[in-house]
Order: C-alpha cells, then sequence, then structure tokens
C-alpha cells in the first residue's frame, strides 16, 4: 500500500493515554465492509491509531465516497 504519512512527521508524536512514542505501523482502515492497508502511527502499547487531517480529508474522504457511490 502507498505511503500516505512520513514517518519523519510523526517520528516525535506519543500517545496521549500511554505516553509513548508513536510508531509507523501496518493497519486495516476498514469503511462499510470494504478494508485496506495502510501504513499510520500507532501506539504500540494500546493501539490507538492516529489518523492525521490531512488524511482523513483527502484521501480517506475520496475513497468513502467512491464506496457510497456503489
Amino acid at each position: 500500500m502507498t505511503e500516505y504519512v512520513s514517518r519523519d512527521d510523526f517520528s516525535q508524536w506519543m500517545c496521549g493515554e500511554c505516553g509513548l512514542e508513536l510508531v509507523m505501523k501496518r493497519v486495516e482502515v476498514q469503511y462499510m465492509g470494504s478494508g485496506y492497508p495502510v501504513e499510520l502511527p500507532t501506539c504500540s502499547k494500546c493501539g490507538q491509531v492516529f489518523i492525521p487531517e490531512v488524511l482523513a480529508m483527502t484521501k480517506m474522504a475520496e475513497i468513502e465516497k467512491l464506496l457510497e457511490d456503489k
């Protein structure tokens, strides 16, 4: 899967719950029964995934529209 988030952009971010640094991890994003793998900043302890606003408002919004139009 194409990388949508630069590892360097989130190298110093921390999980608000656990206080641990976020690491890039492959996760599956799902919407309306369809899913696709993507690497996103994730807490290694609790698994909380951070979805950057730019990704949510651009690529994810495009995919959402395509799936809803089917």
